[in-house]
């Protein structure tokens, strides 16, 4: 499978009113669509070659990752035939992200936002907002990606809290809905 970022590919066009809630929206959105395409797929799979549950959960977690990856500007697969759109998605995630950045500076005036984004990002990539921005959302991403894994739990039978299994799509029940994976902390390489 691949990752299918067609909807974050074709962000371009809010361009003019980014906002953190805007890029969270259309990233969800892409989330979603990714979790319902592997969903289709994987029940094919699994009818031809056996159940386990707990797979879907683990494919989830490694496409979650890969988003994770795109949305931080780490991403390093370079996607055949398209190394121009996989920039094209970068460049216009650096604009996201700069217009984020200077909707917080309009509200912080004690110059701790540019302590902490610009002072060492030369290159205006704005890679520790884009990893904040990240760890702030990715538990509604992750229940975005998801959303249609009714019935599916994750391997790791202390995936909540360190206690006790996944509750069904992937999640912990209650309240936290936590990713119960850590992949998208782990480099590509390595996954």
């Amino acid at each position: 499978l691949h990752l299918c970022n067609k909807n974050m590919v074709n962000m371009e066009k809010i361009a003019t009113s980014t906002t953190s809630d805007t890029l969270l929206a259309e990233v969800c959105y892409a989330a979603k669509e990714e979790g319902d395409s592997i969903n289709t797929h994987y029940t094919i799979h699994q009818h031809k070659y056996g159940n386990s549950a707990s797979q879907l959960c683990t494919v989830l977690a490694r496409s979650f990752a890969d988003i994770g990856d795109i949305v931080r500007g780490r991403d390093l697969f370079l996607r055949y035939n398209r190394k121009d759109k996989t920039d094209k998605l970068q460049e216009q995630l650096k604009k996201y992200f700069q217009k984020i950045y200077e909707e917080l500076i309009k509200k912080k005036t004690n110059g701790e936002v540019k302590r902490r984004y610009e002072d060492k990002d030369t290159d205006k990539n704005y890679y520790k907002l884009r990893e904040d921005w990240w760890t702030a959302n990715r538990a509604t991403i992750w229940e975005a990606i998801t959303c249609s894994a009714e019935g599916f739990n994750y391997f790791r039978q202390t995936a909540c809290n360190g206690g006790s299994p996944t509750k069904g799509k992937c999640r912990c029940e209650g309240a936290n809905v936590d990713p119960p994976t850590y992949f998208d902390y782990v480099p590509q390489y390595l996954r």
